[in-house]
């Protein structure tokens, strides 16, 4: 093992299992801590989530991501959704979810990437959650980061059903990242 390689990304996929992915990266606010770390643990979560979620993971597409400090995710937050207050992720879709589909076809024939959207991720809501909930910081990340994701891609939990299945599907990414259920003691403290 090399000095450069975070322990935590040994074993995970890198952002070369996507060729066609453009992944933008912004660590506005350093509070999650190794940036070589965090970038990779950021990768590895788009990559396997994508990777599970598209039927055309081979496609030209592009990402971004930034991890903020709290005032931005706030503001974010306030003028996006009504809620005056940080939040752990934002998703915002660069294609609505019923046109990605013609979106991936155009890709795939040469038209222009796959505009998935960005994510904020505010980094202080990040390190509170984990210490509350007990859970690795970065296999936090990781969760958020799917999470984010998948809403990109359309998916929401609204509905108790609909609920249900993203949080299934989060799991099973997770899973194959090592990274336990994050619902699983929620759903044991339901019994």
């Amino acid at each position: 093992m090399t000095d450069d390689i975070p322990p935590s990304s040994i074993g995970r996929p890198t952002i070369n299992a996507l060729p066609g992915l453009t992944f933008d990266l912004d660590l506005a606010d350093p509070g999650l801590g190794d940036d070589a770390a965090v970038q990779a643990t950021l990768e590895a979560a788009a990559v396997q989530a994508l990777s599970e979620a598209l039927t055309h993971p081979d496609a030209a597409m592009e990402l971004s991501v930034r991890v903020v400090g709290n005032d931005e995710s706030q503001t974010l937050n306030r003028d996006y959704r009504g809620k005056d207050k940080p939040t752990n992720v934002l998703s915002f879709p660069g294609v609505e979810p019923d046109d990605l589909s013609d979106a991936f076809r155009l890709s795939k024939m040469g038209g222009p990437p796959v505009m998935l959207g960005d994510l904020v991720i505010a980094a202080p809501v990040v390190v509170r959650e984990a210490a509350e909930q007990d859970k690795p910081l970065l296999d936090h990340l990781s969760h958020l980061t799917v999470h984010g994701i998948l809403h990109l891609l359309g998916y929401d939990h609204i509905e108790d059903e609909e609920a249900e299945e993203m949080e299934a599907f989060e799991a099973e990414i997770l899973a194959h990242l090592g990274i336990e259920d994050p619902y699983r003691v929620e759903h044991d403290d339901d019994r």
